[in-house]
């Protein structure tokens, strides 16, 4: 596989564990402005990425179904969506309280695995030469993915560092939740590989599992007061700059 496709698929396991190191220099949880601004950056990523990495090339890939082309792109979408709004039905939230920290790091790692078939379906689609794909687009996409990870890695690995549990073995628990991203990523290339006609689908569901993330977590977050506004400018850069990217260098 190609070093790019890998870099790719190994980004957003970085940033998880970058986040969980938080436990070894930190005492209390992210300052909370630059908490927010993470996350609208990574929510105006992530929202470009999946219109001109997922989206876009879904349809593209399927153009021989006529006007019908959208069909895959909306299908897969849903399934995304649906999916992680199961999983929200199933598991606490993100939000879970201190008291709760193994459902936590379950939810969290649960909320990670359709991240990691996301840059593997993109990854996927550029081996293959898909139409509209970018080795730059693929890039962008996990970097936003890790950048909304790193405060998820600090989430899981400082909480449970506050409970009693050593330094050492919160981080383990942190870079654990993010361990499924690559595997997630690997196994639907590897999927791609037998069952090219579902790559339209995959890079569908990838979109939908990406804007329920944004909606339903990343857009609360940085819109909490006070300082709303600047979750809402990070959102504004992060967009615009991921839509730059993928257009000036694809």
């Amino acid at each position: 596989m190609d070093g790019a496709a890998w870099q790719g698929i190994l980004i957003p396991f970085a940033g998880t564990s970058l986040g969980a190191a938080c436990v070894f220099v930190m005492r209390r949880r992210l300052n909370a402005p630059v908490r927010r601004a993470l996350t609208g950056f990574a929510a105006g990523v992530m929202i470009a990425a999946s219109v001109w990495s997922l989206i876009i090339p879904a349809m593209e890939q399927s153009a021989g179904l006529g006007p019908w082309a959208f069909l895959p792109a909306v299908l897969g979408f849903w399934a995304g969506m649906l999916f992680l709004l199961l999983l929200d039905r199933v598991l606490p939230c993100l939000s879970a309280s201190p008291g709760h920290s193994a459902m936590q790091v379950l939810a969290v790692t649960l909320h990670n695995l359709p991240e990691g078939m996301a840059v593997g379906a993109v990854a996927a689609a550029w081996l293959r030469g898909g139409a509209g794909v970018t080795a730059a687009g693929m890039l962008a996409l996990s970097l936003g993915i890790a950048i909304q990870n790193f405060p998820e890695g600090a989430i899981i690995s400082m909480p449970l560092r506050a409970e009693g549990l050593d330094r050492g073995r919160a981080f383990a628990c942190g870079v654990l939740s993010g361990a499924v991203e690559p595997i997630g990523a690997l196994a639907t290339v590897a999927l791609s590989a037998f069952v090219v006609p579902l790559l339209p689908y995959l890079l569908g569901f990838a979109a939908g599992a990406m804007a329920y993330v944004v909606v339903a977590e990343l857009i609360p977050g940085m819109q909490a007061e006070p300082r709303a506004a600047l979750g809402t400018l990070a959102f504004a850069l992060g967009f615009t700059l991921m839509m730059s990217l993928d257009v000036a260098l694809g």
